[in-house]
């Protein structure tokens, strides 16, 4: 018989643990598993990735008039009845708009969002919150599982949450997933009557699948170096930084092309930023592309400047390809780059960014030593290796 699992996630929108479940969801072996998913939001764009196989299990209503504008949701209530759900709509509007801190606002916020949310009826064998807060809250307060997993995917010193929220949440998990062995270590000492749960799964890369995908073919000025960054437009990723870098790599007459994929909230800022500075023709926001992988392969550098990160996917799928990288000195940049060996390690200043970089496109020696290097290691967690971990996990109090 096959077992009942359960992902829950906000929504399939492009970011590393979206990208990271879209894998897994892809190879998982489905003659075992009976798989549904339960999107808080049913959009992105990995969304028609997800294989047709997996069900996609909807909200209904009241969650889904609960979540339309307060004005739409409050009247809709209203005719309905609903009334305690229109007080905990208005609530919710207030914590999330008074709250300074966003992550804390996600959290109060969700005493009264779990309101809007029915009990499942099906029981499960394993259901797993796949991203921190509401999916994993969603996980342990609305669905009946013998194994509860939830996912911590950042070093959780840098989410800024309430630990004493979170402490009884994971207390009902079986196993607090993580996606390296520093954020390991920090989930531990921020929880330790809960480290016995805390085990690490890698983020999920398919090197088969990025060197096919790789194929495909862009338009791009191949007259200069190009450097390429990934990730959401968010002061996490550290493109501010990125922009400054390249101002002083301009400033010295180097000549480049700095990419970056990716959509988000701080595309305003980083726009003014750019014409402030005269980098219209140097640094150019390309937006989410669907396959990012052919960009990955013409770049001559891959950079991640960062200001955290739990495990960057990005950063796997650059080392796939062979590509020199140059990361800031996160948290966990260790435990990816070994400095001169697959990459280079700077600190977190857009004055060392841009010297990194600048001795990296100089020196094109270097540049093969790092290329050679990472095609004799390859990728060290492919998707084939870190299976059985997870199946392990998944596993675990239900058989």
């Amino acid at each position: 018989m096959k077992k009942k699992l359960l992902f829950v996630i906000p929504s399939m929108e492009a970011g590393g643990g979206e990208k990271s479940l879209v894998t897994l969801l892809n190879t998982i072996d489905l003659q075992k598993y009976e798989i549904d998913l339960i999107l808080l939001n049913p959009t992105g764009i990995f969304l028609k990735l997800v294989p047709p196989e997996i069900n996609l299990v909807a909200l209904n209503a009241p969650y889904k008039i609960f979540t339309q504008s307060i004005l739409k949701a409050s009247l809709q209530l209203l005719q309905a009845g609903k009334f305690s759900l229109v007080f905990a709509r208005i609530r919710y509007t207030l914590k999330n708009a008074l709250l300074k801190n966003k992550a804390v606002a996600e959290q109060q916020a969700w005493s009264d969002l779990k309101k809007a949310i029915p009990q499942q009826t099906k029981v499960y064998d394993t259901a797993i919150g796949f991203l921190e807060k509401s999916s994993v809250y969603f996980v342990v307060d609305c669905v009946t599982a013998a194994n509860k997993i939830g996912f911590i995917h950042n070093d959780y010193n840098q989410l800024d949450l309430d630990k004493k929220f979170d402490l009884p949440y994971f207390e009902k998990l079986t196993t607090i997933a993580t996606v390296s062995e520093q954020c390991k270590t920090v989930l531990a000492s921020c929880f330790p009557s809960q480290k016995q749960k805390v085990k690490v799964i890698y983020n999920l890369v398919s090197a088969t699948l990025i060197n096919k995908m790789a194929q495909d073919k862009i338009t791009f000025d191949s007259s200069k170096p190009m450097l390429l960054s990934v990730g959401r437009l968010h002061p996490q990723k550290g493109f501010d930084l990125a922009i400054q870098a390249a101002k002083l790599l301009v400033d010295k007459g180097l000549l480049f092309n700095w990419y970056v994929i990716g959509e988000g909230a701080e595309r305003p800022a980083l726009e003014k930023m750019i014409l402030q500075n005269n980098l219209q023709d140097h640094f150019h926001l390309l937006g989410i592309k669907e396959n990012p992988y052919p960009y990955l392969k013409a770049a001559t550098l891959y950079v991640q400047p960062s200001r955290y990160e739990g495990k960057s996917i990005a950063i796997d799928e650059a080392m796939v390809l062979n590509k020199p990288i140059v990361v800031t000195n996160f948290t966990t940049a260790k435990d990816q780059i070994e400095h001169l060996k697959n990459g280079f390690i700077c600190e977190m200043t857009a004055n060392d960014l841009s010297k990194s970089i600048q001795s990296l496109l100089c020196d094109a020696a270097l540049q093969q030593q790092l290329s050679l290097y990472l095609a004799e290691q390859q990728l060290r967690q492919d998707v084939e290796n870190e299976l059985d971990n997870f199946y392990q996990i998944v596993n675990d109090g239900t058989t």
